[in-house]
């Protein structure tokens, strides 16, 4: 991860927010580069944004001479001289406003929408790309309202910016013109200096607020953040009989949340009632000049009409360029969130001149390797070990003695602190992670499985494999029987998580997984340490079966499961303590002979409770059929 605060995340501690930073990364997807359609696009909006404009500001001369010929002339009603076609220019007129804006709105929304696609995509990509480290960091409910917000925000910016800002700047160009123009500069500087003091308020408001806005989101983060866990963790909540704990924690999110809402609405009741002040103060003072004008005969009736409706139809996009503000502001704030993601550097890349891995036996080499999480921590310590071609190796020992890290380094989520690990004599360091991964099957202790159909989730381990393949892969598994029992077979879904299988139908569709990836290298991380003895013999009859043939480690708690290993290595505070076959473990009466018996003392342990259980419960069954007035036989 990049050292330091990037860009924008130094904006957004600053709490200033570097917006002209972001609106720079923003521009080039208004102009996307090799996309001449979509450029093609934002011209002819921005003429249809000029012509909605231009006939927006002629309207009202449409209304102001039928206004003057409708006057009365000479004492007699002047509706035989009214020009028919006025009023219909000023009905065609408000007309082809509307319609060019429509027009401009839905030639821009390709534009638009390829851009929040584009930069949605660069986002989940991005994501993908960070190393597992900045996972274990974040909190995936917090991601995805970043997510979510930033692309929304990139709409805004785009349609507002362009659409709103822009033509609002034009109109007020066109108007102070025709005001100037038309009855001098008096009522030019009257429009603009309203104009001024109105801009000069909603910047002033706006910024205020826009700290409320962020301490809202904040507490919008944080109590999406504690939904998503509590409601991803829904069966832990159960056990607990925390439900009232959860909701709590939720309130107390909300009612920030809450609190900071309520600012923010009392302080939009503020802003806006500023604005109809200060545009009602400078629309007063227009029509006073005016009908003073008309009084003294300098002026029409229809001029009075005329500057009324110039002004109440600027009023329109002034009063809607106040929000306009507030939503940019507002999506700047949310698309340096995003922003601030995409800077973020990735621990683990892919070096200068990374070269494909070339699998060939499945060879794996550990020499000498230091690794630590923590630099004031190490976990492993000069560890050396070698998996020759096709066999199995497996690795025990103690919790943290760091067994889980050897599979995170051979996947490269992490780099070694020093020392090297070899597939096939290339330094995993040096070959792209791509195919590094695709070289590696893990078929883990905790199988997570996408909320979708089994079929889709034994597909994953080959997107491009057929329904034969998959099918194949899980009888290979011993799934196949019980997925056919299911009510849609294969087409079943699993659920969130796959909490609607238990704990071996998960790890079953898990290994047929890893056969249809079917990779030289296996790594199976105490694949069975949370089943039961049955169901473990049934996925370790499954394993052997998958590893066959293959480089196999096995990183396992039960010592049960690796009694046939070609050899075992014991780790203790991350260093090797012993190493051998099963057999010359027990032998040497070391730490490994100590685990084994410890284990076997415990499974002996459980054996006898679970058969007391058993003679009780028979025991209770017996006493029941002996009880008075029970009729076990047939009743007739």
């Amino acid at each position: 991860m990049k050292r330091g605060l990037t860009p924008h995340q130094a904006a957004l501690r600053r709490g200033d927010g570097s917006h002209w930073l972001t609106l720079r990364d923003i521009m080039p997807l208004l102009w996307p580069e090799g996309r001449m359609d979509l450029k093609i696009r934002v011209v002819l909006a921005i003429i249809a944004l000029v012509l909605a404009k231009i006939v927006t500001v002629l309207t009202p001369f449409a209304y102001k001479y039928a206004v003057d010929a409708l006057t009365l002339r000479n004492g007699m009603p002047a509706l035989v001289v009214v020009p028919v076609f006025m009023v219909l220019a000023y009905g065609l007129g408000r007309v082809m406003m509307v319609a060019f804006a429509q027009l401009r709105d839905a030639i821009f929304a390709k534009v638009g929408q390829r851009a929040v696609r584009e930069l949605a995509m660069r986002t989940f990509r991005h994501l993908h790309a960070l190393s597992l480290r900045f996972h274990l960091e974040r909190r995936t409910g917090g991601l995805s309202r970043v997510i979510s917000r930033g692309t929304n925000g990139i709409d805004t910016i785009l349609r507002y910016s362009l659409f709103n800002t822009l033509p609002t700047a034009l109109e007020l160009a066109f108007i102070c013109g025709i005001l100037a123009r038309s009855y001098g500069w008096l009522y030019a500087l009257v429009v603009a200096l309203t104009v001024a003091a109105y801009i000069a308020f909603t910047y002033l408001a706006t910024e205020w607020r826009i700290n409320i806005r962020r301490v809202a989101n904040d507490a919008d983060t944080d109590a999406s953040t504690k939904a998503i866990d509590s409601l991803l963790n829904f069966e832990t909540v159960k056990y607990f009989g925390n439900e009232e704990h959860e909701a709590r924690r939720y309130d107390l999110s909300m009612a920030r949340y809450e609190k900071a809402s309520i600012k923010t609405w009392i302080s939009l009741a503020i802003l806006n009632a500023g604005q109809a002040f200060i545009f009602a103060v400078g629309l007063t003072i227009a029509m006073l000049m005016s009908g003073y004008a008309v009084h003294a005969g300098q002026m029409t009736l229809g001029d009075f009409v005329m500057i009324n409706a110039l002004m109440i139809q600027l009023y329109m996009p002034l009063n809607f360029i106040g929000s306009v503000y507030r939503e940019i502001k507002q999506g700047l704030i949310d698309v340096e969130e995003m922003f601030s993601l995409l800077e973020v550097e990735a621990d683990i890349t892919d070096r200068p001149g990374a070269v494909p891995l070339r699998t060939g036996k499945g060879e794996i080499v550990f020499d000498r390797v230091n690794f630590a999480y923590d630099p004031e921590r190490p976990i492993l310590r000069d560890l050396s070990f070698r998996v020759p071609s096709g066999h199995t190796v497996a690795i025990v020992g103690p919790s943290g003695a760091g067994k889980s890290t050897i599979s995170r380094l051979l996947f490269r989520f992490y780099d070694v602190g020093s020392g090297r690990i070899l597939i096939d004599g290339q330094d995993i360091a040096g070959v792209t992670q791509k195919t590094l991964r695709a070289a590696i099957g893990m078929v883990p202790q905790d199988t997570v499985l996408f909320n979708d159909t089994v079929r889709y989730n034994i597909r994953y381990g080959r997107p491009d494999a057929s329904d034969a393949e998959v099918e194949d892969a899980a009888r290979l598994a011993q799934v196949h029987a019980f997925v056919m029992t299911l009510p849609k077979t294969y087409e079943t879904m699993v659920g969130e998580r796959g909490l609607k299988l238990s704990g071996g139908e998960k790890q079953r569709v898990s290994i047929a997984r890893t056969i249809l990836k079917s990779p030289p290298i296996l790594i199976l991380d105490e694949a069975t340490s949370a089943l039961d003895s049955m169901t473990e013999r049934e996925i370790q009859t499954a394993l052997r079966q998958v590893s066959r043939n293959r480089t196999t480690l096995v990183i396992a708690h039960r010592l049960t499961t690796v009694v046939d290993a070609d050899e075992i290595i014991v780790l203790e505070h991350g260093a090797i303590a012993e190493r051998g076959t099963h057999a010359d473990l027990l032998k040497k009466r070391g730490l490994y002979a100590s685990m084994w018996n410890r284990q076997r003392e415990a499974d002996e342990a459980r054996r006898r409770l679970a058969d007391i259980e058993h003679e009780e419960a028979e025991a209770t069954d017996d006493e029941d059929d002996a009880r008075p007035g029970i009729v076990t036989g047939a009743v007739n």
